[in-house]
């Protein structure tokens, strides 16, 4: 079972968007979030409607939360944003995550 939003599934219901904006490095504007899973200054993990998310970075804090709107905005400097996939399992790894298995 997909954890993903399927339009086909329920068309009765609008589709939630979901974005993610950055600017500059700095700031986060994220919008489609589910539910915010646990954050501190160095991570921050969201459901959204497109899976997990995951944002790493230093001295990060929580802007703006509008959990009606499911709206995230994140300041801090962000050093990655990873959707964490079942699909990617072993990709995911690369070289040096299968020779040290």
């Amino acid at each position: 079972m997909s954890q993903y939003f399927d339009p086909a599934q329920n068309s009765t219901k609008a589709v939630p968007e979901h974005d993610v904006v950055m600017r500059g490095r700095r700031l986060l504007e994220i919008t489609g979030v589910k539910q915010v899973e646990s954050f501190d200054n160095e991570e921050f993990l969201l459901e959204t409607v497109m899976g997990f998310l995951s944002i790493r970075g230093q001295n990060l804090q929580m802007k703006n939360l509008d959990v009606d709107k499911g709206i995230v905005s994140i300041k801090g400097k962000i050093f990655d944003l990873v959707y964490l996939d079942d699909q990617s399992g072993e990709k995911a790894k690369g070289f040096f995550g299968k020779l040290f298995k």
